[in-house]
């Protein structure tokens, strides 16, 4: 049987048609079934909490349930394999961390690109680090601890939710600017490194506010100082460690992707909805209280957001990312930088102080007192050196 052009034309449109027709019409009756968000860590750190929160909040709206899959290992990097492999259907999310930032500046040799692989849904929170010690260290105050840490060199440590992980790269940072020594002890994830330092098996953590807030409050632990500009409202007694580490402010952040190809309708929806979850008063009341700022972000500004804050980490061309063995491979030694810029104090014919201020300077974070932020200005400074 023959068919007349015309007919064959109209039947081909069709056939081109149905597709695109498809797509929308999932992505109107999104979701039909349950929607997984998974997690590079351990069940019960910070991120799971608030993750936690906002999709309780997405199932009951949405007729869904949002269901958390932790998977931890490689600073999240497996979990991000995970979802860049997965269906690009809307039912595989990935909890993007500051550590997905880090991650693509470390690894040389990754198997996929966050930028490239991922299409970045919503932004969730930004949330500050608290410094908080076992009671055991026989401290109160940042100047007593770099006191005791210089007098003590190599005998604290400091636990973080793995290699390269923000709340790692946070005490790199203060290690270098207070020029002092502690041996870094990785966790998969912050919530067993929490549950080490309760135990004091660590002394010290630069903890994320709301997985360690409770056991400030109880007095399990001393906070410090918080690590952002000012003193945070969640812990208005505890001092901002720029008061004593001039220049310092770190950060981290949180947020949701899918991967690539997954239709802009069902992108679209999930950022509406997402967004609409940081608003409600009830949950914006919770995060308050958790001690984090709700990120809400169209998918546009949040992918421009996780590619600026990917690129503040490819600053100074991993220079101290790759020295002393910190982390095997791809480390960096804080103590370098600090050397070379008390080597060019100490030739100039300014004050021995200038040159090393300047360097400080040049990490302090941005507005946004992000990770990224920090650590980027960290590797730029070397330039300066």
């Amino acid at each position: 049987m023959k068919f007349p052009r015309r007919r064959f034309l109209q039947l081909s449109a069709c056939a081109v048609a149905f597709p695109a027709v498809s797509r929308i019409a999932r992505a109107h009756v999104y979701p039909v079934r349950p929607v997984r968000m998974v997690l590079g860590l351990s069940p019960g750190g910070s991120v799971d909490i608030v993750t936690r929160l906002i999709g309780q909040w997405l199932s009951e709206r949405l007729g869904q349930p949002f269901l958390i899959e932790n998977r931890p290992g490689a600073s999240g990097d497996l979990a991000t394999e995970a979802v860049v492999r997965a269906p690009a259907d809307g039912y595989t999310l990935l909890v993007v961390l500051a550590a997905n930032a880090i991650n693509a500046t470390l690894h040389d040799k990754l198997k996929f690109s966050p930028i490239r692989d991922l299409a970045m849904v919503a932004g969730m929170v930004r949330v500050p680090n608290v410094m908080e010690v076992h009671p055991a260290v026989p401290t109160k105050t940042v100047p007593e601890f770099i006191a005791y840490a210089k007098a003590n060199p190599g005998r604290l440590s400091f636990a973080s939710g793995g290699n390269g992980s923000s709340l790692h790269i946070i005490v790199e940072l203060f290690k270098m600017m207070a020029g002092i020594d502690m041996l870094h002890v990785p966790y998969r994830g912050g919530a067993p490194a929490l549950i080490d330092l309760l135990a004091g098996q660590v002394q010290v953590m630069f903890d994320t506010i709301p997985q360690g807030i409770e056991c400030i409050w109880d007095g399990k632990l001393r906070a410090l100082a918080v690590t952002t500009a000012t003193r945070s409202p969640a812990l208005p007694g505890v001092p901002s460690m720029s008061d004593f580490v001039p220049g310092f402010e770190a950060g981290s952040w949180w947020g949701v992707a899918a991967p690539k190809r997954t239709p802009a309708e069902i992108i679209e929806g999930l950022n509406k909805a997402f967004n609409a979850a940081l608003a409600d008063p009830k949950v914006r009341t919770r995060l308050t209280e958790l001690g984090t700022t709700p990120l809400e972000f169209s998918p546009g500004e949040f992918g421009t957001f996780v590619e600026a804050e990917t690129d503040k980490m490819g600053e100074g061309d991993q220079v101290l990312w790759r020295q002393g063995g910190v982390i095997p491979g791809i480390s960096f030694d804080c103590r370098l930088a600090k050397d070379a810029a008390t080597s060019r104090a100490q030739s100039t014919k300014s004050s021995a102080t200038g040159p090393t201020v300047r360097f400080f300077r040049v990490m302090t974070a941005t507005e946004n007192g992000s990770i990224g932020s920090s650590i980027g200005n960290l590797l730029s400074a070397k330039r300066l050196v």
